[in-house]
């Protein structure tokens, strides 16, 4: 009988040592799904509302141009809604101000270019690229150029560089202060000893059709954004600002071939405001990885003399880093 007992407490113990192993196993099963879920969940889940996306420029430019283009592709791949709203003003300064200024919940978001470099550099904003969580850039223009009328008296470099120095200060370039085509037109006339007669007739389309009106001698710009009006025989380049002739553009030389040397690529980025939950930016950067590979969406692009280039947040960090020093010395030399 004592026997029976000991056997029959034996067998008890080891269910309740194997009932509690499993009831521990289950516990730490349970903990970690919880957890994945609700990191998966919080990102998954997004977007549920519409994606406010700022451009700080006028309808019509390269900047509207390209994030519209992009957008579509990102409405896709997020399967939301996203809502692009054009807030000009002072250089990109005004809404680029507003998204630092939006709630960080990942439903505001800025569209935009290098034009941050130079308003932080001109001390146009109290605000720079390092205040947002940058979600990363898809798309490089390396286009940069000079246009002019195709009955102007300017057919390459020189000619303008002669001429300039004949008559300083009367030849009118179109530009905004702070702005991407700024900083290039002080580093040309630094490079060249020339100087020009800066006029500000608003945003890049308001440029073409001022250069169309002869309202203006040249208006600094991306050869892409006025391709039509080369290809109608309305206006003419000069020649673009990058390394080497642009694939599509074979006929074009570079700024370098004519002695200047001059080089600029105009990159376009993403960036929520500070505080945006990880995951949230995360996501977003991960589908704009996704759009910059797909072969429609360089396809789509390809007409605009555009590369589709993918440059993580981190490598967006580092590039603007490297851009910003790049610029402060241009910047120097031309004060």
């Amino acid at each position: 009988m004592k026997k029976s007992f000991k056997l029959v407490a034996v067998i008890l113990v080891a269910l309740s040592m194997l009932l509690a192993a499993c009831s521990s196993s289950n516990e730490g099963s349970t903990s970690t799904s919880s957890s994945s879920g609700n990191s998966d969940g919080g990102e998954s889940n997004y977007p549920t509302k519409p994606i406010n996306i700022i451009v700080p420029a006028g309808a019509g430019g390269d900047t509207d141009r390209n994030t519209r283009i992009t957008a579509e592709y990102l409405a896709e791949e997020l399967d939301g809604n996203l809502v692009v709203s054009n807030v000009n003003g002072s250089g990109g300064t005004v809404g680029a101000q507003q998204v630092l200024d939006a709630d960080p919940d990942g439903y505001n978001v800025l569209a935009f270019h290098n034009s941050t470099i130079i308003n932080s550099l001109l001390e146009l904003a109290d605000f720079g690229f390092e205040d947002y969580q940058l979600a990363g850039s898809a798309i490089t223009d390396l286009s940069n150029s000079f246009i002019v009328n195709a009955d102007s008296e300017f057919t390459d470099l020189q000619s303008l560089i002669d001429a300039a120095k004949e008559k300083p200060g009367e030849i009118t370039i179109a530009t905004e202060t702070g702005a991407f085509t700024h900083l290039q037109l002080l580093a040309f006339q630094n490079l060249t000893d020339t100087e020009f007669k800066i006029v500000d007739v608003g945003s890049a389309s308001e440029k073409t059709t001022a250069l169309l009106g002869g309202q203006i001698d040249i208006i600094p710009t991306q050869l892409g954004l006025v391709q039509e009006y080369i290809e109608s025989g309305d206006f003419r380049t000069l020649g673009v600002m990058s390394e080497e002739r642009l694939a599509g553009a074979p006929d074009v030389p570079t700024f370098v071939e004519q002695g200047v040397d001059l080089k600029f690529d105009k990159f376009f980025y993403w960036g929520f405001p500070k505080d945006t939950p990880q995951e949230v930016v995360d996501k977003f950067s991960k589908a704009l990885e996704i759009v910059t590979n797909n072969p429609e969406f360089q396809k789509e692009i390809e007409p605009h003399l555009l590369n589709a280039n993918y440059l993580s947040p981190e490598e967006l960090f580092e590039h603007f880093e490297k851009t910003t020093e790049e610029y402060k010395a241009l910047l120097d030399a031309a004060q």
